[in-house]
């Protein structure tokens, strides 16, 4: 349970910086914004995975980067978040 709420809480963090780093405006709700927080990690996570499960500030800003190419998928399909 603690797992899911940690996942929750990262997400929302990496969803929200993503959107701020990408230039030009991404309209999205809290859910919306949390999931590409999840996304952008788990797309970070398959990239970068060594077997650890630490904290490292080097993939924080992978998830971040992850969450970044999500939106620009996104806008390139004409997504609508």
């Amino acid at each position: 349970m603690i797992n899911i709420i940690a996942a929750i809480i990262s997400g929302l963090i990496v969803g929200v910086l993503a959107r701020f780093f990408y230039p030009g405006p991404v309209a999205m709700g809290w859910m919306a914004t949390i999931l590409l927080g999840v996304g952008g990690s788990l797309i970070a996570g398959l990239v970068t995975s060594r077997g650890s499960a630490e904290f490292h500030r080097a993939g924080f800003l992978a998830s971040i980067l992850g969450a970044i190419a999500l939106i620009f998928i996104g806008r390139l399909a004409n997504i609508d978040f």
